[in-house]
């Protein structure tokens, strides 16, 4: 950790827009083993801080935590752990375990209000997307901080606020013809064929060969990889992917 921050402190970044920072940062992890559920830990919810080990969502928050620090602070460990925070839970503030941002279209919702990012799904052609999801608290036996009541009943109410929001994608078979307007750094959210959850997946686009490929840390080969398939591809092999949500970093 405080080898990467001395690392970046070395050069000047400051020209160098966020989905740049993302690029260049992201691909120091290639290879990092995959590890799932590292955030789900029993007891009093911690900022949880692990560059051994990353899932698809902790490492998407690794990279752009340190892609804003390079951008906009002070390269130290203490400030990685305020951007973190500020990041990963409501309101940028861990209050307990139902305060992190659980569902990753409210992590996007959060951060768009944060300042840090902006969802431009529709902008470049997305279609509405039907989004309640409820997966959390119809199946509080794969979290155990929800045998707490209180925190099931919070989770439910953070259920019924997304699903009046108003939420949009790229189905899966549109993505090629408009991948054109999906930029490098951009942040890729896979959104789910089931209706109780709202995403799989999350990355980065990258470009390769003139095409988008996603940059990832991948269940299937347990390690942090850029998609061999372009991105249109790549989903077209999961039926449990139904198409995906964009955002561009400020």
């Amino acid at each position: 950790m405080n080898q990467i921050l001395k690392e970046l402190s070395q050069k000047d970044h400051s020209e160098k827009s966020i989905n740049a920072l993302n690029l260049e940062i992201g691909k120091w992890f290639l290879g990092t083993p995959y590890v799932e559920k590292t955030l789900e830990i029993p007891g009093e919810e911690k900022l949880v801080i692990d560059f051994q080990g990353l899932d698809c969502t902790t490492y998407l928050e690794t990279v752009v935590t340190l892609s804003r620090l390079v951008k906009y602070g002070n390269l130290n460990f203490e400030d990685y752990e305020k951007e973190l925070e500020f990041l990963r839970y409501r309101d940028g503030s861990n209050t307990g375990y139902p305060s992190r941002l659980h569902y990753f279209s409210e992590w996007i919702y959060e951060n768009q209000k944060k300042g840090i990012l902006d969802d431009i799904t529709a902008e470049i052609g997305g279609k509405p997307y039907a989004n309640k999801p409820s997966f959390m608290s119809s199946n509080p036996q794969y979290y155990p901080q929800l045998s707490n009541a209180e925190y099931l009943s919070l989770i439910r109410e953070t259920e019924k606020e997304i699903g009046v929001r108003d939420y949009y994608y790229i189905p899966k078979e549109e993505i090629q013809k408009l991948e054109n307007k999906i930029k490098p750094g951009d942040l890729i959210a896979i959104t789910a064929a089931r209706n109780d959850l709202d995403m799989v997946h999350v990355g980065f686009a990258v470009e390769k060969n003139g095409r988008v490929h996603l940059m990832h840390a991948s269940s299937g080969s347990m390690k942090v990889e850029i998609s061999e398939k372009p991105l249109s591809e790549y989903l077209a092999g999961f039926r449990a992917q139904s198409g995906v949500m964009v955002c561009r970093f400020r």
